[in-house]
């Protein structure tokens, strides 16, 4: 992640807008599925502080993760992560770009 926000342009495909991905054209083999909403968090990172912490909290706190700084953010899905990208800025909002794809883990089955 580059420690300054980026821009994007207009040709870059935007997730929920214009233009469509190519996935939810009519000949994907799961049309049904294609406005099917699923929620999606950006995960900067994560850590962990004992309860009695997280009672002292406050503004201005500062809690520690276990992330360092540059690295990219998670992209969860339905609580699986699916992709890694960096903070880049869209007109006037915050959004992420994917710098890399889950690949999909499937499980083989004995018939």
């Amino acid at each position: 992640m580059s420690s300054s926000p980026t821009s994007s342009s207009n040709t870059e495909q935007l997730i929920g807008g214009l233009p469509p991905s190519p996935a939810g054209t009519a000949d994907s083999p799961f049309p049904g599925l294609m406005d099917v909403t699923l929620p999606v968090t950006v995960r900067l990172g994560s850590g962990v502080i004992s309860v009695g912490d997280c009672l002292g909290l406050r503004p201005q706190s500062i809690v520690r993760l276990a992330q360092s700084v540059g690295q990219d953010l998670d992209v969860v899905v339905n609580g699986e992560t699916v992709a890694r990208g960096e903070v880049a800025i869209v007109d006037d909002s915050t959004s992420i770009r994917l710098t890399d794809i889950a690949v999909l883990q499937t499980e083989e089955v004995d018939v």
